[in-house]
């Protein structure tokens, strides 16, 4: 085409600069069809796609148009069409071809490097609500994706700026291997990190994550390549290295949610000079309580088949075997409890205690709720707790507590 417009100039009457000219005629109209080309596409047909794509019922046809792929793919196109212009019109300028055509190029791998993350944000987008997200760190998965594409795209785009092979650049790489580990160094070990958290199901989205060290108390929001967020209760957020989740320990509650009960271990203590044998009266008094009814019946033929085979003087508090006020609570916390509608029957449901010390004698509930609802399960706690505090007296037993204020004046009234 230059030729016919160098020849088409001479013919005209122009004798000098008749190639810079028809170079120039040339640009102008690889540029002019470019702009019609650009105008057509962004002007007419972008709108037509992205309102049809707002009119359709499914989701992919809107997440490919809010991630600027057709955008990005017209933009692409533009880079072809330059090129192939260039290609017909400009092959008799060496020097001006060499150069447009690398710009093309360079052009043409910028946009299908866009065009792919385009893609990969689609997947996260149509993928977030998947139960595939739930198990594995999309997100992180992606951003790696995106990085390792960049990186080659870098590669390729300098190696032909400089006119060499995309090897021999990679080569020259190896020697600065220390460097680009010590920029990359997050992104490096956050990949590792993903991998196994991964691999190994050890944290997932919506998981509650307990890690004191960085403050973390609550759901997991997101996980990408470098960091983890969680979203605490208090809805501060909390960024976490993805690597720290290697390196140090954390409590992943999700074994909890999962099983369908939620653990109560909690402690009443008694004061242990409320402790004491139960009287014949006591017995009769507590026996209207239907949980406990079967149990002293039994227990009392126990006791009295075991002390006559003994054949000891029962006036003395240290022969033979009695019932005990703390022993009888015991027993019928733990007939409460499984009667209780709101605690897990399948799971650990005991009453037991622990070492007495200054504080007194721990009497531990040890259940498990039917609930994991962190609301829910507070409730029926303290529910069960207030229950219990309220039928202590009924048995002869005090809860210890350290003297308060008013325990004193008391004291100071009582000696005045």
């Amino acid at each position: 085409m230059q030729q016919h417009i160098i020849s088409w100039l001479k013919e005209a009457g122009l004798q000098h600069y008749t190639d810079t000219v028809a170079l120039l005629i040339v640009l102008a109209t690889i540029i002019l069809i470019s702009v019609i080309t650009h105008v057509i596409l962004h002007r007419t047909l972008m709108p037509l796609l992205r309102n049809h794509a707002e009119k359709s019922s499914r989701q992919w046809p809107k997440a490919m148009i809010h991630n600027r792929l057709f955008s990005r793919f017209v933009w692409l196109m533009q880079g072809v069409l330059f090129k192939l212009q260039t290609e017909l019109f400009l092959h008799n300028s060496e020097q001006v071809y060499t150069a447009i055509i690398v710009v093309a190029q360079v052009w043409m791998m910028i946009f299908a490097l866009l065009m792919f993350f385009s893609l990969l944000d689609i997947l996260q987008q149509l993928s977030s609500n998947s139960a595939l997200a739930q198990q594995i760190p999309v997100r992180g998965i992606i951003q790696t994706l995106k990085l390792i594409a960049a990186i080659l795209m870098i590669i390729m785009v300098i190696s032909l700026l400089l006119g060499k092979s995309p090897g021999v650049l990679i080569t020259g790489l190896g020697a600065m291997t220390a460097v680009l580990m010590l920029v990359f160094k997050d992104p490096i070990l956050g990949l590792v990190a993903g991998i196994q958290l991964s691999a190994n199901n050890m944290l997932k989205l919506n998981d509650w994550l307990e890690m004191p060290k960085y403050g973390a108390d609550g759901a997991v929001i997101d996980i990408s390549l470098t960091t983890v967020k969680v979203r605490n209760w208090d809805n501060t957020i909390v960024t976490i290295p993805t690597y720290a989740l290697i390196s140090d320990s954390f409590k992943n509650w999700r074994g909890m949610s999962e099983s369908g009960g939620r653990r109560i271990k909690r402690s009443i203590h008694i004061d242990t000079t409320s402790i004491c044998f139960l009287e014949q009266d006591d017995v009769q008094s507590l026996k209207s309580a239907l949980l406990l009814s079967p149990y002293l019946e039994s227990k009392t033929q126990e006791l009295i088949s075991y002390n006559a085979q003994l054949g000891c003087d029962l006036t003395s508090p240290l022969n033979g075997r009695r019932l005990t006020n703390v022993g009888t609570f015991r027993v019928w916390l733990e007939s409460w409890l499984k009667t209780h509608p709101q605690i897990h029957k399948g799971m650990t449901l005991m009453v037991r205690q622990l070492a007495p010390g200054q504080d007194g004698l721990p009497v531990e509930i040890y259940v498990f709720t039917n609930t994991t609802i962190w609301q829910e399960y507070e409730n029926i706690q303290s529910d069960i707790f207030d229950h219990v505090f309220a039928v202590l007296p009924t048995f002869g037993l005090r809860v210890h507590q350290a003297p308060t204020g008013n325990d004193m004046r008391m004291i100071g009234k009582a000696n005045a």
